[in-house]
């Protein structure tokens, strides 16, 4: 069956999800969720959420999908095995390592990859499906054609509406280092969202480079259901309940083929639309996929501004509510808001603080008209059950199996028996439950007597037996096995470099990184007499694959440097080492020894987010610490210049500037398909001599002077000195 998985941020967001028709909602535990902003669930609130969920036929998925540190994992594990044993139908995880662990020692836990774990290959599903997972959640940059041969591997889910990370799904560390708070740890402060200018055709003006519009897939859900998508999923934990209802009313509407796609639509668009919606890089980045002029919620357009007399007329069939709030817009910018006034024959009057003209656009943001629609009605579970009531018997109630008997054998009566409306109407009453009663069957003896307060422990006893049939679904309460503790051993004195050139540089192991994927490898890479390793990106489609292994064959390398799990079975495949890169996320020891039970793997980064107390215990004779040079913070597998190919200077490198005049460099390359790929890096250098007995790892991707660069890698003084603008990074505080 395909499903329309909803987000649930609260519970008012879960119930609008369940009553417009989700098969399926997703939810975030109060820690260890990718939206700690969100309102999340504790305990009590999971449970109730998943009861209610259940008794509607829904499921329940819970994100705990943070990468997780060296001193977290017994609490983490020990949540996680909590969220299982109250009712999860699937628990949702980034690091596809540690799922390996849970799925060795908690193996009926069911687990579905999230997208920070950066799926979008072939590769990357399988080495899913060997950790144990059994659906992954595709990164949303994820082409049509690769989830089609994913799907043959795996069971596949897909974003289909919401908000677009602009920066590769987990991979993205612009608020990790613009200011403590980390993506990966589920704090994200979206400076992604802020004013920038590119240094592009002598532009200098600043606008929301970064931001993307809306996902709205809509009628393109049948091209991936198609394509064998199982499960549609609707982003939002972060937006309101109206928001939720819409969306799913409107992909309900698409997948049941009931009409009414047009009014679900225009609803969905008054609850939240940010630049009026793209399909997503599935199907190829289209004109609406940036949205550089309207950030925030620009809602449906409902008529242009009248002038009259001072006043603010709009001529339209919209006839709004006291409550409705609106967007104006000129020249396609933003340039205030406005509030309903009054109605006209024609159209209505708007108040608005902002002095608006003749022929500014009019877009309602709040329709409170729609909001009660989302949000009315109900959803209930049918129970039938079988009551048995006999005299000398236990009373008996059973619904699917569940059977609940009486503490004592009925009595005759010797006044007034029970009669059968006083026993139906004493089980109608649901003690709060979520459901529907009817009575399959009901046996009762002309004279049985019980007492009232009896018989409503004996119903009482019998919902709550229901209720946590329905709830826990049959789960095995696991418990708790204490963690080993692994020791990485040796130490690790080599020195690696990430570059593009390799004149001159004296190094231990050097790590390509091309320009373009399908150029031939060049002379100082092939004829250095250093370990060499091939540059394997986060997003990967088919056809870098198929260049990679002819790079393979232009001369004789050790391995690939990867950045995504996918690494690990390609490098597996053609019989390479992998070093794996610091897009592993590698922040605990259980992460790492997973890992290394990989006889591929020569070589390990870990984290660039990890201080080094943290860095300490994970250190071992095959490990690397990014120490200086270059900070990547975003991979962007789309143009930033909205694809006008034919006016592009395919500049190698530009600079993104922001608000207060940080300058972040910006690499192009050539992917092996032709199409450009964008790298961000930070706006100062990392410096430092890395971490004791871990080998070195320098970035020198934007370096001109890669010789003065890395012969000052043991003198921190020389680096500031080279790189002027400077950062140790994460090295003494790290992050939350």
């Amino acid at each position: 069956m395909l499903e329309i998985l909803a987000p649930a941020g609260n519970a008012a967001c879960a119930d609008a999800a369940i009553r417009n028709g989700a098969n399926a909602i997703y939810l975030g535990y109060s820690s260890f969720s990718a939206r700690q902003s969100a309102e999340n669930f504790d305990g009590a609130a999971l449970r109730a959420v998943i009861e209610k969920a259940h008794f509607c036929g829904v499921k329940v998925y819970v994100a705990m999908n943070t990468v997780v540190k060296d001193e977290e994992l017994e609490t983490f594990l020990k949540t996680l095995l909590f969220v299982w044993k109250t009712g999860a139908d699937a628990i949702i995880l980034q690091d596809l390592l540690l799922g390996r662990y849970v799925s060795k020692h908690y193996p009926e836990i069911v687990l579905h990859a999230s997208t920070q774990a950066g799926v979008c290959s072939v590769d990357g599903a399988k080495f899913a499906k060997e950790c144990g997972f059994s659906r992954v959640i595709l990164a949303r940059e994820t082409p049509l054609t690769e989830i089609a041969e994913i799907a043959k591997v795996i069971e596949t889910e897909t974003f289909v509406q919401g908000a677009l990370c602009t920066c590769f799904s987990g991979q993205c560390y612009f608020s990790s280092f613009a200011g403590g708070n980390s993506g990966n740890r589920g704090r994200c402060k979206q400076p992604c969202r802020k004013l920038y200018a590119y240094d592009r055709n002598g532009n200098t003006e600043k606008n929301y480079a970064l931001s993307l519009s809306d996902l709205c897939v809509g009628d393109g859900i049948e091209k991936l259901a198609q394509a064998g998508v199982t499960s549609f999923k609707i982003e939002g934990r972060m937006r309101r309940a109206e928001y939720v209802g819409a969306a799913v009313r409107y992909y309900r509407s698409l997948l049941d083929g009931t009409g009414g796609e047009t009014q679900a639509l225009s609803d969905l668009k008054r609850t939240y639309n940010r630049g009026n919606y793209t399909k997503g890089l599935a199907f190829g980045q289209d004109k609406c996929f940036l949205s550089t002029a309207v950030q925030g919620h620009l809602g449906e357009k409902v008529g242009v501004v009248k002038v009259i007399s001072g006043k603010y007329f709009v001529e339209s069939v919209f006839r709004p509510l006291q409550g409705d709030a609106f967007k104006i817009l000129r020249d396609a910018l933003e340039i205030g808001g406005a509030s309903f006034e009054k109605l006209d024959k024609k159209g209505f009057y708007l108040h608005s603080k902002t002095r608006l003209r003749n022929g500014d656009s009019v877009f309602v943001t709040t329709d409170t008209a729609v909001n009660e629609r989302v949000l009315s009605g109900e959803k209930k579970g049918k129970l039938s059950i079988q009551l048995d009531l006999r005299v000398g018997e236990y009373a008996v109630a059973e619904w699917n199996g569940v059977q609940v008997r009486s503490t004592e054998r009925l009595q005759a009566a010797a006044n007034h028996p029970l009669s059968k409306e006083e026993l139906q109407a004493c089980f109608l009453k649901t003690d709060g439950l979520p459901i529907d009663v009817c009575f399959e069957s009901v046996v009762l003896d002309e004279n049985v007597f019980v007492a009232k307060s009896a018989l409503n422990a004996f119903r009482r006893a019998f919902f709550q037996a229901v209720s946590e049939t329905v709830t826990e679904n049959g789960h095995i309460k696991y418990a708790y096995k204490p963690i080993p503790n692994p020791v990485f051993k040796g130490r690790n004195e080599k020195t690696a470099v990430i570059a593009t050139e390799f004149d001159g540089l004296k190094v231990d192991v050097a790590v390509y990184k091309p320009d373009d994927y399908a150029a031939p490898l060049p002379e100082s890479f092939c004829n250095g007499s250093f370990e060499k390793y091939l540059y394997y990106p986060a997003f990967v489609t088919s056809k870098d694959l198929k260049s990679l292994q002819e790079r393979l064959q232009e001369t004789v390398i050790d391995g690939i440097y990867g950045e995504n799990y996918s690494a690990l079975v390609f490098a597996r495949e053609n019989g390479l080492k992998l070093f794996a890169g610091t897009g592993f996320h590698l922040l605990n020891a259980l992460s790492v020894f997973e890992l290394l039970q990989d006889e591929s793997v020569a070589y390990y980064a870990l984290s660039k987010e990890a201080n080094e107390k943290e860095l300490a215990p994970l250190i071992g004779e095959k490990s690397f610490v990014l120490s200086s040079g270059d900070i990547k913070l975003m991979d962007l597998c789309y143009c930033p210049f909205g694809k006008t190919c034919s006016v592009c200077d395919r500049r190698s490198a530009y600079t993104l500037t922001d608000e207060s005049g940080r300058e972040f460099p910006v690499r192009r390359y050539q992917a092996a398909d032709g199409n450009c790929r964008f790298e961000v890096y930070n706006c100062a250098k990392l410096v430092g001599l890395g971490v004791k007995n871990a080998g070195k790892l320098l970035d020198l991707t934007m370096e001109d002077d890669k010789i003065g660069a890395l012969a000052c890698q043991n003198d921190e003084t020389a680096q500031k000195q080279a790189y002027k603008t400077y950062t140790s990074g994460h090295f003494k505080r790290g992050v939350i």
